[in-house]
């Protein structure tokens, strides 16, 4: 985001813009990177207006924070900011410090605020509440405590009231806006921009999680495929690099993998269910638990949750079972998938004497259309019915077909 902010506002001095406007509706997000924000809306060469709007959104934490260092602060009806006490947290859990700690992290942040906010024409003591005690004003209050400086009801309502307005930029000159008839050229994200704004959201992060997860899973029990084994790489990277930047909770992360090892304990044992059950609980629990901090106000939603539990739970239960019961599978290539098989003495076996052989007679049979050497326990003539028993180099070992098998 702090990448798509600077990006425009370099692109809008390019074509010398007379107007920037930022349209904010954001809970916060991280320090560096509003206050890499921050930084080109105080050297932008074009004046900034930064807009809280529509109706119920929210210039919150760090928001607060970069409308306040704008040219222009407005606010839409029904909308609100402040809130902007620093919170630092790992895993997505808030830290408890100390209070000599707490006191310079708070002193730093009001100290922060001040370096603009004062050059603005902000009310600065009651800017600071909103760090300090972690105020929030409505759109009437943040006006009246010339903390904005008007509140817009549209974006033409906006416009029309900027039109013509003296404004102080921050290095002390004045600038007159113009805006009849403005022609607005909305400045998207790039589509590299749109693709990792999407990877970092929690629901997108989690479905990476167990699509990583089972496609790899599914190569090594099925070696070979390779698809599953690819998909699964690309999407494990991706979410670890989500993972990078989402306060995410390695509990829930546990959990996920408490699940992922339930679902295979349920295809090898019977449990009646009672496993896989336990799986699909973990994993939700983990799915709600994974991403969820003050900063983003939000973690996996239940419906991606439950989508994606239910169909990993079957797959991984459904190829588990798979491999095991390949493993009762008689081989089918090589020379262990000869034992079994009928053949027919061509040769009759003639005594044989080979001190500490296990078979006294040796004779040839046709095996599947091929002759072999075979020898056997017992003498047999020709055009006697067979099968192998086992198989050594080139000779296999044979026995009457009647025999019962050992």
């Amino acid at each position: 985001m702090a990448e798509y902010v600077d990006g425009a506002i370099s692109d809008a001095a390019k074509e010398h813009a007379s107007l920037i406007l930022i349209t904010m509706d954001t809970p916060g997000g991280l320090g560096t990177s509003m206050q890499d924000i921050i930084q080109h809306i105080l050297s932008s060469p074009v004046p900034v207006v930064v807009y809280v709007s529509p109706a119920g959104a929210r210039g919150a934490s760090a928001g607060f924070f970069i409308l306040l260092s704008a040219d222009v602060a407005a606010m839409g009806p029904g909308t609100h900011a402040g809130a902007a006490s620093p919170l630092i947290a790992i895993g997505g859990v808030p830290l408890n410090v100390d209070e000599t700690l707490k006191k310079k992290i708070l002193n730093d942040a009001t100290a922060f605020l001040r370096s603009y906010a004062e050059k603005r024409g902000r009310n600065v003591e009651i800017a600071e509440t909103a760090v300090t005690d972690g105020k929030a004003f409505t759109e009437t209050e943040a006006l009246n405590d010339k903390l904005v400086d008007m509140i817009a009801n549209s974006r033409e309502d906006l416009f029309s009231k900027l039109n013509g307005k003296a404004i102080k930029r921050f290095d002390g000159s004045e600038t007159r806006l113009n805006l009849d008839n403005p022609e607005v050229v909305t400045m998207e994200m790039s589509a590299r921009q749109r693709f990792l704004s999407r990877i970092v959201q929690p629901d997108v992060f989690f479905i990476l999680l167990i699509a990583g997860a089972i496609g790899l899973y599914v190569e090594f029990t099925h070696p070979g495929m390779i698809a599953p084994g690819v998909i699964g790489a690309i999407a494990l990277v991706l979410a670890l690099f989500a993972m990078h930047i989402l306060p995410v909770n390695f509990t829930g992360l546990l959990l996920i993998i408490v699940a992922m090892g339930l679902f295979i304990l349920e295809a090898k044992y019977t449990s009646h269910g009672v496993l896989a059950a336990g799986g699909i609980i973990a994993m939700l629990l983990g799915a709600f638990m994974l991403v969820r901090s003050p900063i983003t106000g939000a973690g996996v939603s239940l419906g991606v949750a439950l989508g994606v539990t239910a169909p990993a739970a079957l797959i991984t239960i459904f190829l588990m079972r798979l491999v095991l019961r390949s493993r009762a599978w008689k081989q089918s290539s090589g020379k262990e998938e000869l034992v079994g098989a009928p053949a027919e003495v061509t040769e009759a076996f003639a005594p044989l004497s080979v001190e500490g052989a296990s078979a006294s007679f040796q004779g040839m049979v046709r095996l599947r259309g091929e002759l072999w050497r075979a020898v056997a326990p017992v003498a047999m003539p020709a055009g006697a019915q067979v099968r192998v028993v086992r198989v050594s180099g080139l000779t296999v070992h044979v026995m009457p077909a009647e025999s019962p098998a050992r």
